[in-house]
């Protein structure tokens, strides 16, 4: 499901939230021109738990045959990071593998990180941004600890971001695109609704990949642990000086479904 908005209103400019965001595309614009920098400040598991000169990593080479030049997958020693091994578990959620990664990563932090940062401030706001980032890669470098496969991008940054809009905002409502058989439906979703069938797919889906963390693919466990971490460390801000919700009083003909919350921008 991809979200496309919310209805709920934030009193403050996002300007963390901002910045994370134009971090990410600076980082990703020269990760474009430089591939080694993605390797350089990825994490990478048995980097972190054995050192660079123990980690073999898979690379593309170019072997000249008898039939002409061909790509072979060689394995060679895994570059030193540019920071300490262990600061790689923060710089990699700055880091992202692809265009639709890089995209999809920064319109989800769009839709929820400016009404978490309204009610946290900003500086707690990146504070707990980057917590959550770490306790992700910490997660999946816990169950992953042999892999050799860089890990890379702000998802599990962005999940601890989207549970605590699940603590915050669960009656507000999130105007999704869902696909059903190749056709695509427009829903207006509760977020406790939409935001509980995105962790339960990443719980069902990293239950069912456990088995094979070292091959490479989703890191669904960074985005489990962002998002317990989220949970849990926005229940321990909600009693310490957050600000108070948006809620307004809507006429029946309003309000959207039994969730008579917050004003939702027009149109909707």
């Amino acid at each position: 499901m991809i979200p496309l908005r919310d209805n709920v209103p934030s009193r403050t400019r996002p300007f963390v939230n901002y910045a994370i965001m134009a971090t990410c595309a600076a980082v990703f614009l020269l990760q474009l021109s430089n591939a080694e920098l993605t390797e350089r400040l990825a994490m990478i598991p048995a980097r972190v738990t054995e050192g660079a000169d123990q980690t073999l990593v898979r690379d593309i080479d170019w072997v000249r045959t008898r039939a002409g030049i061909e790509q072979r997958e060689v394995l060679r020693p895994a570059l030193p990071a540019w920071v300490p091994e262990w600061a790689t578990l923060l710089t990699c959620t700055f880091l992202h593998g692809g265009w639709l990664h890089f995209l999809g990563n920064m319109w989800f932090l769009w839709i929820f990180g400016d009404n978490v940062e309204d009610r946290v401030g900003h500086g707690r706001y990146l504070l707990f941004y980057l917590c959550c980032g770490v306790a992700a890669s910490a997660t999946h470098l816990a169950l992953s600890a042999n892999s050799s496969v860089p890990t890379v991008g702000a998802s599990g940054a962005i999940a601890g971001v989207m549970g605590a809009y699940l603590v915050l905002y669960p009656r507000a409502m999130v105007l999704t695109v869902v696909p059903l058989f190749f056709i695509l439906h427009m829903a207006v979703l509760p977020a406790w609704l939409f935001l509980g069938f995105w962790f339960a797919m990443q719980l069902l889906q990293g239950t069912f990949a456990i088995g094979a963390l070292e091959t490479g693919g989703v890191a669904w466990w960074a985005h489990i642990g962002g998002f317990v971490t989220g949970v849990l460390g926005i229940m321990l801000l909600r009693n310490r000086g957050l600000r108070p919700p948006v809620v307004v009083r809507l006429p029946r003909t309003e309000r959207l479904g039994h969730y008579p919350v917050y004003p939702r921008r027009r149109p909707f």
